[in-house]
């Protein structure tokens, strides 16, 4: 019963909150998919703070979906240097060229068919079906799995399998109540946002706090329910600036799949665990024995830690001068690849010392 007499003025406070208190973002001005289509791939897995310069950046080079599919890859690489996940810039121009060589420029124009595009899923075909053609479809992320959870006291486990449709479920009969799906689905993000956060959310300013289930239950830190946990894995690279007779350096393009796919990087050796700096010294002079070594040291003696969400890369660098002409590139060249940030950052870091 309390499910049912909140869900009956829900959609009514969570509006009235949400004119008082809604972001003011760019890609709400607009009903055209194509922004609004590009800000939700920039923001998955990003923070709005994070992702709006990004936004920004593509919509100046690529202010229509035509000119990012005429796009190099590594031109789209390059621009999303620094934000993480390249694979969602790959599927990205994926999209754009499909859109544009299939579809004549002509985006999808409801969920399903939005589901065909390359690296769009179940919630980003909602958002942009809502709020580029108003379609009567509720989104399901991260942020409305937890104001449900909680305002609700929901305890399946967000990361079962049967979790998206039973949320979807809800939000859907939440959004049914009311007349606008752009606005009801921006307002739940926001709210999830800004005011029932992860951690220390405003329970004392929140319109649901008489109601909220997670509140009266004392479980704000308990839901929403995530009971299994992603396996992290260590990885120990040792990237090697190597510097020819002719001071030029080699770089290669990381075309395995896995993480940074299709970006480039100094040659390494990876181990799966951490070896002595004397051995992988060593390891070095194996894999450059026939040349000629003139310097080689590390730049730190310790590894630097970089964390992705599956996986603690352990990165130390190199210095590796030979007399040998190795073909690389100039120094000058270096900055036009596109690198994972970790290598972005210490190349701007150590510039003369390279």
């Amino acid at each position: 019963m309390q499910l049912i007499n909140l869900r009956m003025n829900f959609y009514s406070i969570l509006i009235t909150w949400y004119q008082k208190n809604m972001r003011v973002l760019p890609w709400r001005n607009t009903n055209d998919p194509y922004p609004i289509w590009l800000s939700e791939i920039i923001l998955q897995q990003t923070r709005v703070q994070q992702g709006l310069p990004y936004y920004e950046s593509f919509l100046k080079q690529f202010p229509k979906v035509s000119d990012l599919a005429r796009a190099s890859q590594d031109e789209v690489l390059k621009l999303w240097e620094g934000l993480g996940y390249y694979s969602r810039a790959r599927n990205l121009h994926e999209a754009a060229k499909y859109i544009h060589e299939e579809l004549n420029d002509v985006f999808p124009g409801d969920y399903k068919s939005l589901l065909t595009l390359k690296g769009v899923g179940p919630y980003t075909a909602a958002a942009v079906a809502s709020f580029a053609f108003g379609e009567q479809i509720a989104v399901v992320d991260g942020n409305v799995y937890r104001v449900l959870a909680r305002i609700f006291g929901l305890e399946m486990d967000i990361s079962s399998s049967k979790a998206h449709n039973y949320f979807q479920n809800i939000a859907q009969n939440l959004l049914e109540e009311g007349e606008d799906p752009a606005l009801f689905n921006q307002a739940i993000m926001d709210f999830g946002a800004m005011q029932c956060t992860p951690k220390n959310p405003l329970c004392e300013t929140c319109p649901f706090e008489a109601q909220c289930v997670a509140k009266a239950d004392n479980k704000i830190n308990i839901l929403p329910v995530k009971l299994s946990k992603t396996k992290v894995i260590d990885r120990y690279f040792d990237y090697i600036i190597t510097q020819d007779t002719d001071q030029k350096y080699v770089v290669n393009q990381r075309l395995t799949s896995g993480i940074w796919q299709n970006l480039f990087e100094f040659p390494l050796i990876e181990n799966a665990v951490k070896l002595p700096l004397e051995t992988v010294e060593e390891q070095i002079k194996l894999e450059y024995t026939t040349y000629d070594i003139q310097q080689l040291f590390a730049f730190d003696s310790e590894y630097q830690v970089h964390k992705l969400s599956h996986q603690r890369l352990y990165i130390r660098f190199w210095k590796l001068e030979v007399g040998d002409n190795l073909k690389g590139y100039d120094k000058d060249c270096l900055l036009n690849f596109a690198y994972p940030i970790v290598l972005v950052n210490f190349i701007q870091k150590n510039w003369l010392k390279i």
